[in-house]
């Protein structure tokens, strides 16, 4: 959703579909600049994607939320778009609403499901640190990410995937581009 116009951004309110913005992908294949400010102003739900690896290639989603808040800064002149508070909501329960699926994911309550990640922000990068939604916006990366849990379920303890064998990941990886690099 990158050039719709304010009537349509209106439609997309009224009818309460969401959109998935992909800042990096947008930027490297020259697709424009999404109004993000003016759907987030409309009551869109705004999620951050990264749209896949043939039009983005690191799939890196704390990039995605450090792009979207200055993404629309620099193209607008107005420092107070798409604050560090809005793009974290953007990764997480406007994502989830984006997805219609906020009864379900994108918060911590009770009822939902169990999805958290523990992020160190002790690092060099990180300091100083002021105030905690610009901290995560701006100077985490996806290395801080020490503890992921999904559905109550541990999957990466101190930075180590717990559930796949990464070797045999970047094994099959290399066959398949191999294979497409051959045709």
């Amino acid at each position: 959703m990158v050039w719709p116009t304010p009537e349509e951004i209106a439609l997309l309110a009224e009818r309460g579909t969401g959109v998935a913005h992909n800042p990096q992908s947008n930027m490297k294949i020259s697709a424009g600049v999404a109004p993000v400010p003016a759907m987030l102003a409309a009551g869109v739900a705004v999620g951050l994607g990264t749209d896949g690896a043939a039009s983005n290639n690191d799939l890196d989603m704390w990039e995605e939320i450090d792009t979207a808040a200055k993404l629309h800064k620099v193209t607008s002149g107005d420092a107070t778009l798409v604050s560090a508070r809005e793009a974290l909501r953007m990764a997480t329960i406007e994502g989830a609403r984006a997805l219609d699926m906020e009864a379900e994911i994108g918060s911590l309550e009770v009822g939902k499901r169990a999805d958290v990640i523990l992020v160190g922000t002790d690092g060099f990068h990180q300091q100083p640190s002021y105030n905690a939604y610009s901290l995560l916006t701006y100077s985490t990366k996806a290395s801080d990410v020490e503890t992921v849990i999904i559905e109550g379920r541990v999957v990466m303890d101190k930075g180590q995937v717990l559930t796949v064998d990464a070797a045999e990941v970047l094994a099959r990886a290399a066959v398949y581009r191999d294979r497409i690099a051959a045709e």
